[in-house]
């Protein structure tokens, strides 16, 4: 069975794991390649415990992908678990986990300390997210803002603001499309430095403007930070002047409760809604890749973690599970290329 807090998501597809199960059942025992064809399930003669932990975005695939791989293996216990990437990546590299799950890559300085420990690891591309800016659906005065908007409102120079009009001089001095802002408290609400979440939104939006203004290139630190992404939703959805940001998969399943902002990245672009097309083709600026890194050793010694990761690659876990849950899957030429990396360095 599967152990540890597992995504309210999995319930909600536990027929698609008994008919995902039954499609790997035949698959073999060691579950093959990692084709289109292939379930790589395991033959439910497997064995032993695999610990998966990190990004809080990717746990729901798999999670879903450990119900999937139980539903065959019963013998298997798999524990998944989503404390955030950047605490993921500290397990990993302590050797703790068989798989970190990542919703960026993993950094320079991540990957010194496993080399330093001897953890060697295969890094495996497995879906698209988007980033989603929110508010609450009372917030009738936000329906688009730009980089330079974001910057303004969550960015290192915003510190104090307390109130959405604190960051009319900023924003109108940097190019913000949304100034005026509405003169309402600003209660902002987000992942917090752990995340893979926090990383990559960083990086996208604040970084360019945060090195011209040479400032440092984090958000404000007076805010409502978790790692949580359910904790993120309750918290944007309670205010109902608030603004902050988390995972696709996320505001599709709490779209009831949370507004999207549309998002252009600069004064002169568009407003761009994140939905599977603009995500999938790019046009929405606010995407990134999301990861599993695997321990090459413990693949060496187990074949039930062999296995789980065969599943997770077959067209079962690339397209309907994370499809399933909510993200973008990867395009054929990018699910070809991160088999390809997994059948030339998995361990035989």
């Amino acid at each position: 069975m599967v152990k540890g807090r597992k995504s309210a998501l999995v319930a909600a597809f536990a027929a698609l794991a008994v008919l995902g199960a039954a499609c790997s059942s035949a698959e073999g025992a060691d579950g093959g390649g990692t084709d289109g064809e292939t379930g790589g399930g395991g033959g439910g003669g497997l064995t032993g415990d695999l610990f998966v932990s990190g990004s809080s975005t990717v746990e729901p695939i798999s999670a879903l992908v450990a119900e999937l791989f139980a539903e065959e293996n019963p013998g298997v216990g798999i524990s998944v678990q989503g404390p955030g990437t950047g605490d993921g990546f500290e397990l990993f590299c302590n050797g703790e986990t068989d798989i970190s799950d990542a919703s960026r890559p993993i950094k320079d300085e991540e990957a010194a300390v496993c080399a330093e420990n001897g953890i060697e690891y295969i890094e495996l591309e497995v879906a698209i997210d988007g980033l989603t800016v929110m508010t609450s659906p009372a917030n009738e005065a936000v329906s688009c803002l730009n980089f330079a908007d974001l910057y303004a409102l969550m960015g290192p120079e915003s510190q104090g603001f307390t109130n959405w009009s604190d960051a009319n001089a900023l924003g109108q001095e940097l190019g913000g499309i949304g100034v005026p802002y509405p003169d309402a408290p600003l209660t902002m609400v987000a992942p917090g430095e752990e995340s893979g979440t926090y990383d990559s939104f960083v990086e996208l939006v604040f970084t360019d403007i945060a090195e011209e203004r040479g400032q440092e290139e984090v958000a404000r630190p007076d805010y409502q930070a978790s790692a949580n992404d359910n904790v993120i939703i309750d918290g944007i959805a309670g205010s109902d002047t608030s603004l902050g940001w988390v995972g696709y998969a996320f505001y599709v399943q709490n779209s009831d409760v949370v507004k999207e902002i549309e998002v252009a990245a600069g004064t002169g672009s568009d407003c761009v809604p994140a939905s599977d097309e603009t995500i999938a083709s790019g046009e929405y600026p606010l995407q990134r890749s999301l990861y599993i890194y695997v321990n090459r050793a413990k693949a060496a010694e187990s074949e039930a973690l062999r296995s789980y990761v065969d599943l997770y690659l077959s067209e079962t876990g690339l397209v309907d599970v994370v499809s399933q849950v909510g993200y973008v899957a990867l395009p054929q030429e990018r699910r070809d290329a991160t088999r390809s990396t997994w059948e030339s360095e998995r361990p035989a």
